[in-house]
């Protein structure tokens, strides 16, 4: 693509270029205000500055003698991985760990935001991969060539309006995310609350003045403490929760009274995967029936997923281990790793690497799917293998579970449902922007599309 803009060379347009100190620094465990960024901190245009490793003022000192990180400062992972980057969004102590590069842009020539849109184009991104003048593909960008690689640079003012435009975008994308995350620790808080810590048992047991275990006495103590700010249930769903705990053997836990333990295989159909030959085009298609690897799990983000990297044809489902399995069944990994858990949107298959549950009429895929987030590290404990560890699935259908009355887990899904529903709307807008965003990058980057062109399009997009 032939841009309309002036070429220039990064270093031309930079007040700062500098890379980290060439070893690590020595870390505390414990807090304190100075925080180390490593690669792992930048991903997808943002800095995590959360996660960080902390220091000593002495160590911050003496790792940012050539440069301090200031808010605006836009960050480049050489390698492991190489390419990420991100922007400095305020003026915490931070200072850069090992195989990252500190650009700052020179505020007269070169906008912050628009540098990194830029390096996050595929122009950029290009030459991050390719030894400078060799064409090589590299698995790491010398600190040298940091300094030589080159953007396409409009007017100040026309930077600052693109870098609007896709930030307007970004903001949007990262609100609908934030919603999720809220949505999401309501849903797993309100299974604590039942299925976990039992409050509503343990409240309908004080009320009537029955005995608490012994085990669950801390827990009662703090209901009480709560006084009038104890949230209860309107009364007709209270009424649904026992007032008394029995002990379970086969849990070795105190649970509500009338409760049943089952099995896994009590509540569902467990679903193995597999894949088609590899060696046959047929058994694969552009547009088929969604299969899923839990590489595709990988770093994803929300909790319903429609289809992976790849789809099979019907020939290819037939012609091998996978099954095809119906809207709302609770995928797991059972092994490679062990433990990504996501809902289908739609009918999926997967390959051998998941032991997916379709849920029986009387259980629902948000408890088992809550159940499943909450038991990961147990589950991960009945894995075997000698090369790696996998999850079967006898021991996967012999699994224990608490089995609610039906009529609780009816109001568990009416109260969840909306929250699902409003998380799934807000995952599709997150996908359309991005895809927007993605879309209008390399087209606003290059001067192919400009800024009039498309704001109206971006407001509607911004007022849904």
């Amino acid at each position: 693509m032939e841009s309309k803009w002036k070429r220039v060379v990064i270093s031309e347009v930079c007040e700062l270029i500098v890379d980290c100190v060439n070893k690590t620094a020595p870390k505390v465990d414990f807090e304190t205000p100075y925080k180390m960024l490593r690669t792992t901190n930048v991903r997808n245009g943002k800095i995590d500055t959360i996660n960080c490793k902390y220091v000593t003022k002495e160590i911050f000192e003496k790792w940012t003698r050539r440069a301090k990180v200031l808010e605006g400062d836009v960050l480049l992972t050489r390698e492991a991985p190489l390419g990420e980057v991100g922007r400095i969004t305020s003026n915490d102590n931070l200072f850069l760990g090992q195989r990252l590069m500190q650009y700052r842009a020179n505020p007269n020539k070169l906008d912050s935001r628009f540098l990194l849109y830029s390096f996050r184009s595929a122009d950029l991104q290009h030459q991050f991969q390719m030894h400078e003048g060799t064409g090589s593909v590299v698995s790491h960008i010398r600190v040298p060539d940091c300094l030589k690689f080159k953007l396409d640079l409009p007017a100040l003012s026309e930077q600052k309006r693109i870098a609007h435009i896709l930030g307007s975008l970004d903001n949007k994308i990262e609100l609908n995310r934030q919603m999720n995350q809220t949505l999401e620790q309501m849903a797993q808080a309100l299974f604590k609350s039942w299925f976990v810590d039992f409050d509503p048992v343990i409240d309908n047991a004080l009320a009537v003045g029955n005995s608490i275990p012994e085990e669950l006495q801390a827990k009662a103590e703090k209901r009480k403490a709560l006084g009038k700010d104890r949230k209860t249930l309107p009364e007709e769903i209270q009424k649904l929760f026992p007032n008394e705990l029995e002990y379970s053997k086969e849990l070795e836990k105190w649970v509500p009274l009338g409760w049943r333990v089952g099995k896994i295989s009590d509540v569902a159909d467990v679903i193995g995967g597999g894949t088609p030959s590899t060696k046959v085009d047929e058994y694969f298609s552009e547009k088929g029936i969604p299969w899923l690897s839990p590489k595709d799990l990988s770093g994803y983000e929300w909790k319903y997923i429609s289809r992976g990297a790849k789809d099979i044809s019907p020939l290819g489902l037939s012609k091998s281990s996978a099954k095809l399995m119906p809207k709302r069944s609770v995928l797991f990994s059972s092994r490679a790793p062990i433990g990504y858990v996501a809902i289908a949107e739609n009918e999926v298959s997967t390959n051998q690497g998941f032991k997916s549950l379709v849920p029986n009429q009387n259980i629902n895929s948000e408890y088992l799917y809550c159940f499943l987030k909450s038991k990961v590290e147990d589950i991960e404990a009945i894995a075997t293998g000698s090369t790696f560890k996998e999850v079967s699935g006898a021991a996967f259908k012999n699994f224990p579970i608490l089995i609610p009355d039906i009529n609780i887990l009816k109001n568990y899904q009416e109260k969840t449902d909306d929250w699902n529903n409003k998380r799934l709307t807000n995952q599709k807008q997150v996908e359309s922007l991005t895809k927007l965003r993605d879309t209008l990058l390399p087209k606003l980057i290059s001067g192919e599309v400009r800024v009039p062109d498309i704001e109206g399009m971006i407001e509607n997009k911004n007022d849904k």
